[in-house]
């Protein structure tokens, strides 16, 4: 009934720890199928009980699979966060649950997506294009990197 994992790990193959991954795709569809009658939970708790499930991807499953507001916490929109100065935090958990308190709900939907391509394209981890960003005179990054030493 199930596919054979080396066909999961062949057509996910690009993504990082391909072989891992398709061993827990497998054992979350079957939970799925035994659980949840096969389909995926739209309740954040319910998310985090399943194996390898982190508040990033169940939020990432809210936001994008049921289109509800949630804050999905990666590299980029904790260290965009950080260095714009919106919050000052230590952990993406952190990061959630101050941007979840500083920022309007409606906005929660896009926020990852767009700070995704932000870090991707201008606020890189190395080498950011602080002098071109046209956030630079309220980034608190830039503004310190600026400072004379």
């Amino acid at each position: 009934m199930f596919t054979d994992t080396r066909v999961v790990s062949r057509l996910i193959r690009p993504v990082g720890f391909y072989k891992t991954k398709a061993r827990r795709i497998k054992e979350i569809s079957r939970i799925l199928l035994d659980k949840h009658g096969g389909k995926v939970p739209e309740k954040m708790e319910e998310l985090l009980d399943l194996p390898a499930v982190g508040r990033k991807t169940a939020n990432c499953v809210l936001v994008y699979g049921f289109g509800k507001p949630a804050i999905p916490v990666d590299t980029h929109v904790h260290r965009i966060s950080n260095r714009l100065g919106l919050v000052h935090t230590k952990t993406p958990e952190e990061t959630e649950i101050e941007l979840t308190r500083i920022t309007d709900r409606r906005d929660w939907l896009d926020l990852n997506e767009v700070f995704v391509k932000f870090g991707q394209t201008i606020c890189k981890p190395i080498g950011p294009k602080c002098s071109t960003c046209t956030l630079n005179s309220n980034c608190a990054f830039y503004q310190e990197k600026r400072a004379p030493a």
